[in-house]
């Protein structure tokens, strides 16, 4: 998993006050699938992924790049 997608996904729940229980809730994931996201020790597939960027409001590039 890229690292730089982990920061990006962190950083972008931060800024927006969520709670990875709370974006959890939103994708109807169990919190520990998101975490493992942030950890990088899974990836989300590509729907999630669209879903991401629509919570964070932001686009995939910058989801995935920064």
């Amino acid at each position: 998993m890229d690292q730089r997608f982990c920061s990006n996904l962190k950083n972008l729940r931060k800024q927006s006050g969520y709670t990875q229980k709370a974006i959890a809730e939103m994708l109807q994931v169990v919190e520990s699938c998101y975490a493992n996201w942030e950890q990088g020790r899974t990836e989300p597939n590509i729907s999630t992924l669209r879903a991401l960027g629509q919570i964070f409001e932001v686009s995939l590039d910058e989801l995935i790049n920064g």
